[in-house]
């Protein structure tokens, strides 16, 4: 079969003919590949530098973690990939199998769910999203903050503020939801101004982070208290496009009622993970197949991966590679 593959850690994936995979246990399937989403966390992984990654067998390995496919009676579905997805054929665990709607494309179906793990399982286990609640996306104008926007405001937000570097992507998220969108090109005063004018006004009550570093301590100055009663503030950090490390005042912690947490893989238990494939994901399709969740896909052939594979995607939009 063709395969995208990888050979040392930070090289270029090749297409290349590759073993087809075989399964091992009960609990995997063997699957047709559809549509394979290309995300920060494949090219962390393929790169070396996400805390999941680990070394290529000498013989190389198949990239990609989950994707659009078909069962051996043509049923199409989501899977997450035992082997490496970005190749014609691939193993998929049969317990984590989210079947598609008809009306719903390869493409979209391809790009929702990393976005969806990305937003959905922080608002609901980390910051127990609440109707009316006032929500602050710092990081919002990729494409997993496009998605969390939408989402924030199907889960009952009351306000949904976001900020980023894109001034267009920022303009956009103003007519996906967005109430009030705030640039992180300005100076550190004018920023924490707005966010500190804000918060006066309508108290935040959610923090979703997909930049942490300099901007996370910015923002977490700004609701710092002053001995008064505050509102409960739920603080959840997802991404580190701004860099990993922060210096946090103990005041934070002391001052103000602050939840400090992370979602990703690792922080959720084996029940909630459950629920993003048997209720999460499932609503999030229906959602977009009835055009209520929108997100744009760049679509490229997987024997262009190499050339492709760097490709500088902006505008909030995911790369999808179709097989």
């Amino acid at each position: 079969m063709k395969a995208a593959v990888i050979y040392q850690k930070g090289e270029l994936p090749q297409y290349v003919d590759f073993a087809e995979p075989t399964i091992q246990n009960d609990d995997e399937v063997l699957v047709s590949v559809k549509a394979v989403a290309i995300k920060h966390f494949d090219k962390g992984r393929a790169n070396g530098s996400h805390y999941s990654s680990d070394a290529p067998q000498q013989s190389g390995r198949v990239i990609g973690g989950d994707g659009v496919c078909l069962l051996d009676d043509d049923t199409r579905v989501y899977g997450m990939g035992v082997s490496g997805m970005l190749a014609e054929k691939a193993t998929i665990y049969k317990s984590r199998i989210v079947p598609i709607p008809a009306t719903l494309d390869d493409a979209t179906a391809a790009a929702l769910p990393n976005a969806v793990i990305g937003s959905a399982m922080g608002f609901k286990f980390k910051a127990d999203i609440q109707p009316g609640d006032v929500v602050l996306i710092n990081g919002a104008t990729g494409f997993t903050g496009r998605v969390a926007v939408q989402i924030a405001k199907h889960y009952g937000a009351g306000k949904v503020i976001v900020t980023g570097r894109n001034q267009q992507s920022l303009d956009d998220l103003l007519t996906l939801g967005a109430d009030e969108a705030i640039s992180v090109l300005q100076d550190d005063e004018a920023f924490k101004a707005q966010i500190n004018a804000i918060h006066t006004q309508t108290p935040i009550d959610v923090i979703m982070d997909y930049l942490w570093g300099h901007t996370a301590e910015m923002i977490l100055a700004c609701i710092k208290g002053d001995g008064s009663f505050t509102n409960r503030i739920r603080y959840v950090s997802v991404g580190a496009m701004a860099g990993d490390s922060i210096q946090l005042s103990a005041a934070n912690l002391r001052s103000v009622d602050l939840q400090l947490s992370g979602s990703g893989l690792g922080a959720w238990s084996k029940k909630q993970v459950g629920q993003f494939f048997t209720e999460i994901l499932p609503e999030m399709f229906e959602l977009a197949a009835k055009g209520k969740l929108q997100v744009e896909t760049i679509n490229v052939k997987l024997e262009d991966i190499a050339e492709l594979w760097d490709l500088d995607v902006d505008g909030g939009k995911r790369l999808v590679v179709t097989i």
